[in-house]
């Protein structure tokens, strides 16, 4: 007997453990199970902190000031006016007038041809004019001598009609050779090759020395590109068309250029043209812009971050970047009442450098937690940090610092469309 109730206690001190343990196993799963739901709803937050003290937070002020609704692109600088310099006679080229990379003017003499063959051949077109002219006052000579008697009857008309066929005959060799001493002497001026337009010189693809060939099948002589005004041509998402014809021909309408994105921008320009098709396998457009380059910041070729800007809302919602938190249902920010840590649903329209633009959520009065806490949740003791502690409250321009104008990008209407993948890389790539 006692053998069979030591065995019986065992058993139920077993079956107990083993009822305990199970009933905390099931206890943590529900707890762990309600903490998320919870969390996402926004309930039970901040009881991380509870019991520790107040969290210590810095607020801004949601402010309204001017922001400008920009587009952000990526380009290319491009020459206005480019031009191949290729000869137009045959002959070795005798010197070279100005040294690569050089600026030249319309008009500036830039190559010399060795002139001494077409010289050659504009001289006997000459001489070949100065002896038919002679023939030609001989011939009517003989004619004005023949006219009165033939009138008279003292010669055939047969004979006074050869010597008339011969003025007109020679007549016409001096107007020929006349025409052949010009082509001569346009020639000789083609020796001598004289800048087509104003720009900046590229590299010698002949040195002086070389037998160049005129034609446009040899290699040209060299390059000359403007550069003042220069072209900037943008490709832009085709999302953004309808925004940039309603601000065509505005005040408002500029382009800015950088050189890199996030950089100053160096140059500003106004758009002059929007291609008539939209390009259907990387669904943008090209826009093109004209800069007056003065100072030749941009180069033909170049690789360049744009901003478009359409227009300045004179009274938008401003935050700075950190003050506004993304969710699942949308971003948000922490606000502070009744010594407690709030969320409030916002819209974001667009971010401008450091500073977001808010489309709907505040009202432009309230007071926003700048830097949240990694443990702040809604509900969390907060305390306001006063001056004496660093930096208390802030107005929202403030913290972000000055607003670039035409850095970031939104839409003029204030919507946040989804953007495709081909949309998403041209703007990450000029994201300020």
């Amino acid at each position: 007997m006692k053998i069979f109730w030591k065995t019986f206690l065992v058993i139920c001190v077993l079956a107990a453990g083993g009822g305990f343990y199970w009933w905390k196993t099931q206890s943590a799963a529900k707890t762990t199970e309600v903490a998320p739901a919870k969390a996402a709803k926004g309930e039970g937050k901040g009881a991380g902190k509870r019991g520790g003290g107040p969290l210590t937070v810095r607020i801004v002020t949601v402010t309204r000031q001017p922001m400008p609704v920009v587009i952000s692109a990526v380009g290319t600088v491009e020459s206005e006016h480019s031009v191949a310099v290729r000869p137009q006679v045959n002959g070795v080229l005798q010197d070279v007038m100005f040294t690569e990379g050089d600026r030249v003017k319309q008009g500036q003499v830039l190559f010399r041809i060795d002139p001494r063959p077409v010289q050659a051949a504009m001289e006997q077109a000459r001489a070949a004019v100065t002896r038919d002219q002679a023939q030609l006052v001989q011939a009517k000579a003989q004619e004005a001598r023949l006219r009165p008697l033939m009138e008279k009857d003292y010669i055939t008309r047969q004979e006074y009609d050869v010597a008339a066929t011969q003025v007109k005959s020679l007549e016409a060799t001096v107007n020929q050779n006349k025409a052949a001493l010009e082509q001569a002497q346009l020639q000789l001026s083609y020796a001598q090759i004289s800048a087509p337009i104003s720009g900046r010189t590229g590299s010698l693809s002949v040195k002086a020395g070389n037998l160049v060939t005129a034609g446009t099948g040899g290699a040209s002589l060299v390059v000359i590109n403007s550069t003042q005004p220069i072209l900037v041509s943008l490709s832009v998402p085709q999302r953004y068309l309808d925004d940039v014809r309603r601000a065509w021909n505005t005040p408002e309408l500029k382009v800015e250029i950088s050189p890199n994105p996030g950089a100053p921008a160096v140059a500003s320009g106004s758009l002059i043209f929007i291609d008539n098709t939209v390009n259907p396998q990387t669904g943008t457009i090209v826009l093109k812009a004209r800069v007056k380059n003065e100072k030749e910041e941009l180069w033909p070729g170049q690789f360049i971050a744009a901003r478009i800007v359409l227009r300045i809302e004179k009274e938008a919602l401003v935050l700075p970047e950190l003050a506004v938190h993304p969710g699942q249902d949308g971003s948000f920010v922490y606000f502070v009442k009744d010594g407690r840590a709030q969320i409030q649903n916002v819209e974001v329209d667009r971010q401008v450098g450091e500073l977001v633009v808010i489309a709907k959520g505040l009202n432009g009065s309230e007071d926003v937690i700048a830097e949240a806490p990694p443990t702040l949740t809604a509900g969390s003791q907060v305390r306001v940090r006063g001056p004496g502690d660093g930096s208390g409250k802030e107005g929202g321009a403030r913290k972000g610092g000055k607003s670039k104008q035409g850095e970031g990008s939104g839409r003029e209407d204030g919507s946040k469309d989804k953007e495709s993948p081909a949309e998403e890389a041209t703007k990450k790539g000029a994201k300020s």
